[in-house]
């Protein structure tokens, strides 16, 4: 009996949420402000990081930049003072574990306990994988993936403690569909995105309300890391376009920041179409990018 009116229930809630999701579509969402909140951006020294930067030193906030490149993020730093925004920067190697927790202490020292955490640094190879060396699987793993789990557990406790804060995780669309030549990258970004969904159901249980979460998945972005990118239909992106649209989610506190937004559809489908239909529109979507490929003739 339990049973059934628990299922009862479930059903009245998940219709409740559609009726809400719906009637939330004609009602302008309440964007929060982070006027004076502490904002750390890793891979802040160029594309989407520092285009971040910039729009969070427009609004106010007050930024910390880790970036591996010093040039970079003191470049990046330089446009967000004249922006009038108070910037502090670290040059760190997210591949690291020791450098993220040192810079990270110097973090709390310096500029205080960080009320946003964007994980954006990022690597790519783009070769397949017999070509890939040894050591490029292990640092994009430790970039991709690695890092934000040493970000989080060094900023997280202080946000759980006053229950506020946002965890930003940048992923790709290439988290939600496996991408030929790009192995490693898309390990890394499938399990970036099982991070976000993860530790957004953790807070969840722990009833931390007030520490959001936020996971970007564009196509593909112009940064310089990918040479020649394209597809057929989507054009690639501009990075200073990517960042607005991923602050405006922050800003709303969305879950999930799809660019574009059929993106979200990829996981659909590939539930629901035959081994063939995917292959045929993996064609059909024309995606190409400059890759090492090793060529291994086959046996006659």
């Amino acid at each position: 009996m339990y049973v059934i009116v628990e299922i009862l229930l479930l059903l009245l809630t998940i219709l409740y949420s559609y009726l809400e999701s719906f009637v939330k579509l004609f009602i302008p969402v309440k964007r929060k402000s982070v006027n004076g909140e502490i904002v750390l951006i890793t891979g802040a020294g160029h594309g989407i990081g520092r285009n971040t930067a910039k729009e969070f030193a427009e609004l106010q906030s007050v930024l910390v930049l880790w970036d591996i490149n010093k040039t970079g993020i003191e470049e990046t730093a330089t446009e967000c003072r004249k922006l009038g925004a108070k910037v502090y920067t670290y040059v760190v190697d997210c591949s690291k574990r020791e450098e993220i927790t040192t810079a990270a202490a110097k973090v709390k020292q310096e500029a205080g306990d960080v009320d946003i955490l964007i994980n954006n640094a990022g690597i790519i190879f783009c070769a397949d994988v017999l070509s890939l060396e040894d050591q490029q699987i292990e640092k994009i793993f430790e970039v991709n993936i690695l890092a934000h789990f040493w970000t989080t557990r060094a900023f997280l406790p202080a946000m759980m403690k006053k229950n506020h804060g946002h965890i930003v995780t940048i992923a790709s669309s290439a988290g939600f569909v496996g991408v030929p030549y790009m192995v490693d990258y898309c390990s890394t970004k499938f399990a970036a995105l099982g991070y976000h969904k993860s530790l957004t159901a953790e807070l969840a249980a722990l009833q931390m309300t007030g520490i959001k979460t936020s996971c970007l998945c564009p196509v593909f972005v112009d940064t310089g890391f990918v040479k020649n990118s394209s597809t057929r239909f989507i054009p690639v992106l501009a990075p200073e376009d990517v960042a607005k649209k991923l602050v405006n989610g922050i800003l709303i506190n969305k879950k999930l920041i799809c660019i574009p937004p059929s993106v979200v559809l990829t996981s659909v489908l590939e539930v629901m179409l035959p081994e063939r239909a995917l292959k045929a529109l993996s064609a059909f979507n024309g995606i190409k990018f400059d890759a090492k490929v090793r060529r291994v003739d086959k046996d006659k």
